[in-house]
């Protein structure tokens, strides 16, 4: 069964002209149209499958500033605010709340670098408590287990993946914006060397500025524009359990599972940084890059299988913008579960919290989580096509940042007082190394 998720009633065909069009339907995209429409500019969002179906659904929901890298630490606290600022402004409900998230662990190497990170956000006003042990255990009372130390970060939260991206699609509606699913964007038009149009599957959309919020499929969207935009997919599985359990922690994060409570009281179970490899060519052209991150994170990794050429969206194709594009022979990227993956989740999520054995599993999917070399994702407009922005590579942070992302993609295109330095997240840095740039966290 795939991830739960809302649907929203749009319509494929889109505008003849607008004044900014955002490619892709994700939880970035969706947040930088919102922002663009508030700003009074006709904003048209074409996604080739349902908004929010790919990885802005298939997340833990984590809402979080906690052991964020401090490149990502302003745009976190940024977006916890604008979470909560956007139910109030729109009436629309993102299931958002600051529930606090629980760390606990055994490890003194693990608590020593939560210690190094709390001494750092202390010097930015981020507020984070250290446990010792015994307050450790009591938070940590439902695993009935004792514990050296933990985190709790009491302003950070969490939010509905089901639903979120699609209550901020229902907000651009009501703003006056145009939502179109199914309609797949195959290419752009330039005139005088800057970005005159996007060419969809139905039709042309005449407009001076295009965001391309495209996930996974950013890389292989920008090669086919003659831009290279470094880009690797971890293919990456987790499940869902029933309503049942009681008196567990709304967020608890272990070195051996993680556990989310859901809008519908079940739990949403995960193993960090767990993943597969799945090769693609696009991964072999990009795999000297992406080597100070494989560095950094091989040990959570696995070969995957050939999922990753089957979906196509790290393919080296290249497309005729009258013809059917990849993004069109894979509306939704639904990669097959890792079923030893859920298996060992389940167990350890079972052996953490006793209470879970009162639930069944009632859902597992996969999705693909999108890195760029570094960790932190490229946003910015790329020089050699005026017009054009790029918002891709969140590598797993997407969900949780993506109103501050989107109010940042705003700021950009309309020439506005940047929400945040923009200069730690711009695509011109991939042309240098990683080494020693790959994110803390």
């Amino acid at each position: 069964m795939p991830a739960p998720l809302t649907r929203v009633d749009t319509t494929p065909q889109p505008p003849a002209a607008a004044d900014a069009v955002v490619i892709g339907g994700g939880i970035v995209g969706v947040f930088a149209a919102y922002y663009l429409a508030r700003r009074g500019l006709k904003v048209a969002l074409v996604e080739k499958g349902l908004i929010g179906a790919e990885q802005s659904s298939r997340n833990w929901g984590w809402c979080r500033q906690q052991n964020r890298d401090a490149r990502e630490l302003p745009m976190s606290t940024k977006s916890l605010d604008l979470w909560e600022r956007f139910a109030t402004e729109t009436g629309e409900d993102t299931g958002f709340r600051r529930c606090g998230l629980l760390y606990l662990s055994n490890s003194d190497e693990e608590l020593s670098g939560w210690a190094r990170w709390r001494d750092f956000a202390r010097s930015v006003g981020v507020t984070t408590h250290m446990l010792g042990g015994a307050e450790a255990t009591e938070r940590g009372g439902a695993t009935g287990a004792a514990w050296k130390g933990g985190v709790f970060s009491p302003t950070d939260g969490t939010a509905d993946p089901a639903n979120a991206a699609p209550a901020v699609a229902r907000a651009i509606v009501k703003l006056g914006g145009t939502v179109h699913q199914s309609c797949a964007a195959r290419g752009v038009e330039i005139e005088g060397g800057r970005l005159s149009g996007v060419v969809t599957e139905h039709g042309t959309i005449r407009t001076k500025i295009a965001i391309l919020a495209g996930g996974a499929w950013a890389s292989s969207f920008c090669r086919h524009l003659g831009i290279r935009f470094p880009q690797a997919s971890i293919r990456s599985s987790i499940l869902s359990v029933s309503p049942g359990a009681s008196n567990l922690p709304d967020a608890l994060h272990t070195s051996a599972v993680s556990v989310t409570r859901r809008g519908d009281g079940g739990y949403t179970l995960a193993i960090s940084g767990r993943g597969r490899v799945d090769p693609t060519a696009q991964q072999l052209r990009f795999a000297p890059q992406f080597l100070p991150m494989f560095a950094r994170r091989w040990r959570s990794l696995a070969p995957g299988g050939l999922e990753g050429i089957r979906s196509g969206h790290e393919s080296l194709a290249r497309w005729r913008l009258d013809s059917k594009t990849p993004m069109e022979h894979m509306r939704v990227l639904d990669p097959a579960v890792d079923e030893a993956t859920i298996r060992l989740t389940h167990s350890r999520a079972l052996q953490l919290l006793p209470a879970l054995r009162n639930t069944e599993i009632n859902a597992a999917w996969a999705g693909y989580i999108d890195s760029t070399p570094d960790g932190v994702p490229g946003i910015g407009e790329i020089s050699t096509l005026p017009g054009f922005i790029l918002a891709a590579g969140f590598s797993g942070h997407g969900f949780g940042i993506g109103p501050g992302a989107g109010h940042l993609i705003a700021d950009i295109a309309t020439g506005e007082e940047p929400i945040v330095d923009p200069r730690p997240y711009h695509p011109s840095r991939f042309a240098a190394s990683a080494w020693g740039k790959v994110a803390d966290f």
